[in-house]
Formats: structure tokens, sequence, C-alpha cells
């Protein structure tokens, strides 16, 4: 598994979420998960303007091997998504950590990401799954 950067926290369906200013929080798949779905050819994001809930499916990526819910690692509005996976989703499997982030929500609370996980936990956790 790739590193994984410190900065993030992790849900344990593999969604990452990165604290910004303004209480922004940028959400994309772990590079674990990218690499479990295989090549990706189809992304379904959210809306700007939605309203999510955490844990609430967001978002859906389709590989060639199977589709996958995404689910919202803190409730908020969405601010942004990553018009370009439209034309290239596999951007998320080359670059999950950086250009293949999902969408922007404005937490409406950012202490929600406290119940997440860190990443040496993330870590532990995808290593548990594997044995």
């Amino acid at each position: 598994m790739s590193d994984i950067p410190g900065d993030l926290k992790f849900m344990r369906s593999h969604e990452w979420a990165r604290l910004e200013d303004g209480g922004r929080v940028v959400v994309g798949v772990s590079d674990h998960a990218q690499d479990q779905l295989g090549d990706l050819v189809y992304v379904e994001l959210p809306n700007v303007g939605d309203h999510l809930d955490q844990g609430a499916s967001s978002a859906v990526l389709e590989s060639v091997k199977a589709a996958s819910d995404i689910y919202a690692p803190v409730s908020g509005t969405v601010l942004e998504i990553n018009d370009a996976l439209n034309d290239a989703p596999d951007t998320i499997n080359r670059d999950a950590w950086g250009e293949g982030w999902l969408f922007v929500i404005k937490a409406d609370d950012a202490s929600q990401l406290d119940g997440l996980l860190s990443p040496d936990d993330y870590a532990a956790h995808v290593e548990s799954d594997e044995h």
C-alpha cells in the first residue's frame, strides 16, 4: 500500500477526508480502495449544493469489476465536485490521494472528523481486513 498522507482522516469504508481552512472538507477514496476496485470507468458525484448527512451514500464509483457506494465522512453542503473525473475516472487509480479527489463539503460540524480513523488506525484496519 502506498504511503498514507498524515493529514487525512478515514472512514472504515475507505473514504478519506482532509480538513482545510473555513471548514472545507475534501473527500476522496484511499489508494487501497481504488486498488481493490480496479480500473475505474465511471464516477457519479453529488451535485453542488446538495446537503449530505454523515455516513450517507453520496457518490458511486464503477469499475470493470464492481460498483461501490461512497459515503460522506461529515455532514454538510457540497461546495465543489471534481468535474475532471467525468472524462477521466481513472485519475482516481493514478492519484487517489491528490488529483483523484471526489468532492468538497462545507462541514456543518468539523468535529465529526474526530470520530474518524487516523492514518495509523486506518492502516491497521486495512491490514486486518487483508488477513
